[in-house]
């Protein structure tokens, strides 16, 4: 059986958990590595240059891929400053291209986030675009030499987990790179559903963060995203539209004999 990898650029993962930014702590980190097997973590370059007592880095083992996000950019111009930035501090090439011009709904610009795309990856950054879901879009970030692409499942932070499922299933279906759910997810459940319908990876940090036990939770992502991954590749058993016996019914209670 040919090994089930995860493949970004020119690195591979086991692991199709990832540990997004946001509500970060020393437990939430420790349990997205030890206990949900992450190994890339997202973080926001302010994160990497802030003092000694701020600085989340030195709580993330080396073994782990940074994944800096271009969090807070409102245009390609500002996402791409931020991504040099942060190659320049030492996080390696791997860059989420994150760029919100509303401030209401959190909402990617999938147009400026497309431009900025094109300009990173031809400075051989391995590009991982977060956008709102759409087809058009998604071709064009893959044309633009994106490593994969990001739709959220949910506006930030919300754990409302899948509202755009029906195109994420789309994207899944017609795009060549890998999908990786990003933003919404607030359960397991969710996650595993969103591996069901062949993602290649979710990103979550609300829902652990938030938790009342935070490692717990951790486990439970791990699994479910196991899961959902192995019901994936097993091929999933098809809908019926109206009831089918599981066993043929054909000479049901045909006895020999009459009854004692």
């Amino acid at each position: 059986m040919t090994k089930d990898t995860l493949i970004l650029g020119n690195q591979s993962f086991s692991s199709r958990f990832i540990l997004g930014s946001g509500k970060y702590s020393v437990s939430l980190i420790e349990a997205a590595v030890k206990e949900a097997g992450a190994q890339i973590i997202t973080l926001a370059l302010r994160r990497a240059e802030a003092g000694p007592k701020d600085n989340i880095m030195k709580h993330i083992p080396d073994s782990v891929t940074l994944l800096p996000n271009t969090s807070g950019a409102r245009n390609a111009d500002e996402a791409v400053r931020i991504a040099r930035l942060a190659r320049e501090v030492g996080c390696g090439n791997f860059v989420k291209i994150e760029i919100m011009s509303d401030t209401k709904y959190l909402l990617p610009d999938n147009n400026e986030t497309i431009k900025a795309t094109e300009v990173l990856a031809k400075e051989d950054f391995i590009v991982l675009p977060y956008m709102y879901p759409d087809l058009y879009a998604a071709r064009s970030l893959v044309d633009a030499g994106a490593a994969a692409v990001m739709p959220l499942g949910a506006p930030i932070g919300t754990n409302k987990g899948l509202c755009t499922k029906e195109f994420i299933k789309i994207l899944v279906e017609e795009i060549a790179v890998p999908v990786i759910v990003d933003a919404g997810i607030g359960r397991p459940s969710q996650a595993c559903e969103a591996m069901e319908l062949g993602v290649a990876a979710v990103m979550a940090n609300t829902a652990i963060a938030t938790a009342g036990d935070i490692p717990l939770m951790a486990r439970a992502f791990k699994a479910a995203i196991e899961a959902g991954r192995n019901a994936f590749l097993s091929g999933l058993g098809r809908i019926n539209e109206q009831a089918v016996a599981s066993d043929p019914l054909t000479g049901f209670l045909d006895f020999q004999g009459g009854a004692s």
